[in-house]
């Protein structure tokens, strides 16, 4: 059976990555986790590989511990072998740590839960879910009248010459 996630961490980021799924959950998602589904008497190669194959995505609970542990990334490598462009969002990274992804990582957007509370945090997962981040009510009107504190430069200077031009 096809799970919505599969969560991927290191053994010192459980209790987040426990958090995670229980919220995952509660909103209705299928999870796999290792604290839960990987049973005694169970390989855990198998378990692993059957994890990152039925899953529709894999979240990376990401600190550093995660990133410098071998065996998390085979589990992050999975997902991004299937979807290494993004379009499909099956690599969905949480930040849960101060940390810098490296390399092919570094480009991959995260949800950053560093210094937020439990109800932000629940807020930013489930907003990371949608397809579009669209904002519930309609922006303010700008005010078209008010002034930057900037200085405007109206001048265009052209290169090799001193002449300017001064825009109206």
């Amino acid at each position: 059976m096809t799970k919505d996630f599969f969560i991927s961490h290191n053994s010192a980021d459980r209790q987040w990555a426990e958090w995670i799924a229980y919220v995952l959950e509660e909103h209705g998602y299928r999870v796999i986790i290792q604290a839960w589904d990987f049973r005694p008497g169970g390989n855990f190669i198998l378990d692993m590989q059957k994890a990152t194959a039925d899953a529709q995505r894999t979240v990376m609970v990401l600190s550093d511990t995660y990133l410098q542990a071998l065996y998390t990334q085979p589990e992050w490598a999975a997902a991004f072998q299937q979807d290494p462009m993004g379009s499909d969002r099956k690599l969905l990274p949480i930040r849960v740590a101060p940390c810098q992804p490296k390399g092919m990582l570094a480009a991959v957007v995260y949800i950053d839960f560093v210094g937020k509370t439990a109800e932000e945090a629940e807020q930013l997962l489930l907003a990371a879910l949608e397809d579009r981040a669209k904002p519930q009510k309609r922006p303010d009107f700008p005010d078209s009248t008010a002034t930057s504190n900037q200085p405007k430069d109206t001048s265009i200077s052209f290169p090799g010459n001193d002449y300017r031009r001064t825009l109206e």
